[in-house]
């Protein structure tokens, strides 16, 4: 035997279990509290369905409205807020430990374009050959990256080593 297919969206009409309802008409004033039935002939009279909008109160709230275009509304302001949601993503900027000042610049500038874009900054600084033997180097660098972007930005995780590589991350305040 099949199973029936699950609706999505809010429970209407004979779908709503409770037997008692808070009811609000179409004009948005409280009918106060009736047995769903008389409420779902209420909303028939007037042309519209009874709507479950607040289904966890006690009673639960309903309200008359049209059902297809109650769900498109949904559905429409659930589109706008995903369109409008900014995802974060981890931009990376790779140095090394003797990095000439003008270059050093150039990444700041890199640094606090991608932090004023709200995006996170992976700082990573590669060690080759004898560089390795110097990691405090690449800790003073890092230390002046955190203290030149200390007004914009935190720091979600401090310096450590992996492998040939120092790692920073930072993240907007």
């Amino acid at each position: 035997m099949l199973a029936p297919p699950v609706k999505s969206g809010p429970r209407f009409n004979t779908m709503i279990t409770s037997d008692k309802v808070r009811v609000i008409d179409e004009e948005g004033e409280n009918l106060g509290v009736m047995y769903t039935k008389e409420a779902i002939e209420q909303a028939a009279g007037v042309g519209l369905d009874l709507v479950e909008v607040s289904p966890n109160a006690d009673p639960p709230v309903c309200k008359f409205l049209d059902v297809g275009k109650f769900r498109y509304e949904a559905q429409k302001k659930a589109t706008l807020a995903r369109k409008t949601q900014k995802t974060q993503e981890i931009k990376e900027i790779k140095m090394r430990p003797n990095i000439d000042d003008h270059d050093y610049d150039v990444k700041m500038r890199a640094i606090h374009k991608f932090i004023g874009e709200g995006d996170k900054v992976k700082v990573t600084l590669r060690f080759r050959g004898r560089e390795l033997s110097h990691q405090q180097l690449g800790m003073n660098l890092l230390k002046r990256v955190q203290d030149d972007t200390a007004e914009d930005a935190k720091i979600e995780a401090y310096p450590r080593m992996e492998g040939r590589q120092m790692l920073m991350v930072l993240s907007p305040k």
